[in-house]
């Protein structure tokens, strides 16, 4: 199941992708894209998505603490 981390900033993105990469090398560095919105024209408000794959349901907690640390969440697709 693929877990979405959202964050408003790019550079947060980055950062915990990275993060995530280094804690769990099993699962790789996790990909950082642009979240877009059928219709939406302007893009400059779509939040970044850190989108992680492979990840136990008992490191999940570990995770959220990071992904609050910068003021993202998480979101199960």
């Amino acid at each position: 199941m693929a877990r979405l981390l959202v964050f408003g900033e790019r550079d947060d993105a980055e950062e915990v992708a990275e993060t995530l990469g280094e804690w769990f090398p099993e699962v790789g560095v996790p990909r950082v894209v642009r979240e877009t919105l059928a219709g939406e024209d302007d893009a400059e408000d779509a939040q970044w998505l850190v989108v992680v794959e492979g990840l136990d349901e008992a490191v999940l907690g570990r995770v959220d603490e990071l992904v609050e640390w910068y003021d993202g969440w998480r979101e199960e697709s």
